[in-house]
């Protein structure tokens, strides 16, 4: 399961993931280290976004997949110079303009802590059991990775060219749909 992080050499994979039932929850421990430059960024003061995302989908030979279950959650991590402590936002909203909306905060005295509780997720919902079919298989497709569009401009503009700030870890498994039930 172990894979390079889209192409920079950062070493990162799906270590276990386990599904739950009624409802629908997924728990997930992911091991990478994040890319020297965003962690060149995050000690200049610049927060990193990450999203993980969990979709069940049904494979059609006829059309796109059908989206059964999906469900996304958005941590931002920071850095906070002046009291030398590290800060983890963990919603499941986006985190737009000022306001973190709804979301858990939790801060950390170094980076290999904050790091280690964004590595997992536990008890993660992603829907209801009525909402899947009974019989068939479906695709749990997992992803993680680093949301770039919220960096600031210029480092959007040197980020989307390099690969150096790409982090993602992907895993797609089949699931019988009838051993859930």
């Amino acid at each position: 399961w172990s894979t390079k992080c889209a192409g920079t050499g950062v070493p990162c994979s799906l270590i276990c993931w386990k599904l739950t039932l009624s409802p629908c929850c997924w728990s997930a421990r992911f091991q990478w280290s994040l890319p020297d430059l965003v962690l060149d960024a995050l000690l200049k003061g610049i927060p990193v976004h990450f999203i993980a995302e969990a979709q069940m989908l049904r494979e059609r030979w006829y059309w796109s997949d059908q989206q059964l279950l999906s469900a996304v959650r958005y941590m931002r991590l920071s850095y906070q110079p002046l009291i030398r402590r590290w800060r983890l936002y963990d919603g499941s909203q986006p985190f737009e303009g000022q306001g973190l909306k709804l979301a858990l905060s939790s801060t950390f005295e170094s980076l290999a802590d904050a790091v280690q509780a964004m590595q997992r997720i536990v008890r993660w919902r992603i829907g209801s059991m009525s909402e899947l079919p009974s019989d068939g298989t479906a695709l749990l497709q997992l992803r993680f990775r680093i949301d770039l569009s919220h960096f600031p401009r210029p480092l959007q503009i040197g980020a989307l060219g390099r690969s150096d700030w790409n982090l993602l870890v992907t895993r797609r498994e089949t699931v019988d749909l009838e051993a859930l039930q």
